[in-house]
């Protein structure tokens, strides 16, 4: 049953292409955090799909969270649970240990990621981020949930009227580079979107740019060489 909060916060924002950039927005407004982040998932993980960021830090951290196939982002959606880490300093390397390193360099020192999710649907996943760290009190964790199930309610509004969903990185491209590879490789296309993610993170590129260039039959994944 939807809240007095979550029905509040969808009736401040009208409906639209970027309705959930402007949830992104009031999201980072009401809460205590520096940057946020909305990434769709599958049941295999990430699908490679930023939807929102509220700046280009917080898109380059949800795109590196692809690349990796690791971090807050990826197990709050495989658990259904909010994984809440205050302190990246202290446990981020360990608990994931790439990008553990690589959000202390980006200047992160907090990152809650809340999973967006209807029973057992996985639809994305809301990350918020701080340059300090310390918990969220407990009136931001619960702005943080009310946010959360507002923004699952939106993206599913938005995928049931084509066309208005506007990723920032080309959902079509990411899905179409998928398929080629897996043609390329025979493989499933959970197993293509692991070597898309590989090969973005070896080359520290986006997956958007190494999709791009599959698409564009500028890169090959054959067995045989990378290049075609």
């Amino acid at each position: 049953m939807r809240s007095r909060r979550v029905a509040e916060i969808l009736s401040e924002v009208d409906g639209g292409p970027d309705l959930l950039m402007r949830l992104s927005t009031e999201c980072l407004a009401a809460l205590s955090v520096t940057g946020v982040g909305v990434a769709l998932m599958t049941a295999d993980g990430p699908s490679g799909v930023v939807v929102a960021a509220t700046d280009d830090r917080a898109r380059q951290l949800e795109e590196l969270q692809f690349a990796l196939g690791e971090g807050p982002c990826v197990e709050a959606s495989a658990s259904g649970r909010p994984v809440l880490q205050p302190d990246l300093q202290v446990a981020g390397p360990a608990r994931w240990p790439r990008f553990g390193a690589a959000v202390l360099d980006a200047g992160v020192q907090a990152i809650f990621a809340f999973p967006l999710r209807v029973g057992a649907i996985r639809v994305g996943v809301l990350d918020c981020y701080r340059d300090v760290p310390g918990r969220l009190v407990p009136a931001d964790l619960a702005e943080a949930l009310a946010y959360a199930r507002a923004v699952t309610e939106a993206v599913l509004y938005l995928q049931s009227h084509d066309g208005l969903i506007a990723p920032i990185d080309s959902r079509a491209e990411v899905h179409q580079a998928t398929g080629m590879i897996a043609i390329q490789l025979n493989v499933g296309l959970a197993d293509a979107l692991l070597r898309l993610r590989a090969h973005a993170y070896s080359s520290d590129r986006t997956v958007a740019s190494v999709a791009a260039d599959v698409v564009g039959r500028r890169l090959s994944f054959d067995d045989g060489a990378m290049e075609p």
